[in-house]
């Protein structure tokens, strides 16, 4: 979702289109991050996002910081909210990319399940963390 109309189609493109790469080459690292992640901490902390700037990285969004931006865009993330309320993590991955003043929603039902592949790949949260950092950073920067 775009929130000003001064940046090209083909800068939001870019980011969009790498950001979806980066998603489905790391689905089952994501998943098990994101598994780890509610294991620890619920939701109490908000949605897992991946903030592009200044260099990609993990960050938590609240839920009130969502709803507080939803109302200044005027209700365009409505969708967005019901989606992050009504996810069942443990079939399904939701998380929320952020542009350069833009927001992508991330949401994908890895198999095996988000517990499964935490199993799986036997790294802790930390690990998980560094790991995906490090290939976020090798493939998203441009």
């Amino acid at each position: 979702m775009m929130f000003g109309s001064t940046q090209s189609e083909s800068g939001d493109n870019k980011w969009r289109r790498q950001l979806d790469k980066f998603v489905k080459a790391n689905q089952p690292e994501l998943a098990a991050l994101f598994w780890g992640l509610w294991l620890e901490n619920g939701d109490s902390q908000g949605t897992i996002g991946i903030d592009l700037q200044p260099t990609p990285h993990f960050v938590y969004c609240p839920k009130e910081q969502i709803e507080k931006l939803n109302t200044k865009v005027e209700n365009r993330l409505q969708e967005i909210l019901g989606i992050v309320e009504n996810h069942k993590p443990e079939v399904e991955v939701v998380m929320i990319g952020i542009g350069s003043g833009e927001i992508k929603l991330i949401q994908f039902a890895p198999e095996p399940s988000p517990p499964a592949c935490f199993e799986q790949l036997g790294k802790d949260v930390d690990n998980l963390l560094e790991l995906l950092e490090q290939r976020m950073n090798e493939q998203l920067q441009s």
